[in-house]
């Protein structure tokens, strides 16, 4: 399969690479630029961010969220005014945002993508999500090639938005697997700890969410202390209480925001032993 598609990929690294391998499967013509990285077969080097955007239908950004507003500046000498730039970036939806404004400014369009599941596997087939008045735009263009891409009706920084409320959850949920998991070590008991969290996640369905949330107000004055039983008891084992203690942390907020008649029921609970 031949297209006429020019994308320029800014950031060669573990992601922009899967992605630009994909798109040169696809017959599309990838110029690439990474001061870091090489360049790997079948995509045209170039010497900086300008030269490698200069004649690009499309151009992806693919470094770090750090680096996305410098990456965008200095590309604006070679950018023209029918190139599509998305920022593939994980970063605030204010950066994005402001991305937006500065390509909006130079007269070119923007598209905030977010990757939902990681690159390595997938490249150009990852699952993304697209705002931004352009995002359609950007759908049309790689769809047709293999890409996965939903559009939200909405501005730049939506997807990005989306993106990280979903990370605040996964990561979240990461970090304190691996936490529960260096404390079991600690406590000669990881095998038995690692199939019983298996074992929760198996048996997870769409009314588990409502029950971790309805729990969490019901009983947080006694799971604070639960909590807190468990940040010494990982203290004493030599394991940071990252994690246990922000959870202590929240469920102590829970308490005190939650309505006198639910902290009543907690207490009570609490008391009991519930």
């Amino acid at each position: 399969m031949t297209v006429s598609l020019q994308v320029a990929v800014l950031g060669l690294g573990e992601a922009g690479s899967a992605i630009s391998a994909g798109l040169v499967a696809a017959g599309a013509q990838v110029h690439g630029y990474d001061p870091a990285a090489g360049t790997p077969p079948g995509i045209v080097e170039t010497g900086s961010e300008a030269d490698a955007v200069r004649g690009a239908d499309l151009v992806l950004s693919v470094n770090s969220a750090a680096a996305a507003e410098e990456a965008l500046r200095n590309a604006l000498p070679g950018v023209a005014p029918a190139t599509l730039w998305a920022d593939l970036n994980t970063a605030a939806p204010a950066v994005k945002r402001r991305l937006a404004e500065i390509a909006d400014q130079a007269g070119f369009a923007f598209a905030d993508v977010a990757l939902m599941a990681p690159v390595p596997g997938r490249g150009l087939r990852t699952p993304m999500l697209a705002s931004g008045r352009h995002a359609g735009r950007y759908a049309g263009l790689l769809t047709p090639l293999g890409a996965r891409v939903d559009v939200l009706d909405g501005p730049a920084g939506l997807a990005a938005e989306r993106k990280l409320l979903r990370s605040v959850f996964f990561k979240g949920l990461a970090a304190a697997v691996v936490e529960a998991l260096r404390a079991g070590r600690a406590a000669g008991c990881e095998d038995w700890l690692r199939e019983n969290i298996a074992g929760e996640l198996a048996a997870a369905d769409a009314a588990t969410v409502q029950r971790l949330v309805d729990g969490t107000h019901r009983h947080a004055v006694r799971r604070a202390a639960e909590m807190r039983a468990a940040t010494d008891m990982l203290t004493d084992l030599g394991v940071p209480p990252l994690i246990t203690r922000a959870t202590a942390d929240l469920l102590r907020g829970t308490a005190r925001s939650d309505p006198p008649l639910v902290l009543r029921k907690a207490e009570r609970a609490a008391e009991l032993g519930a």
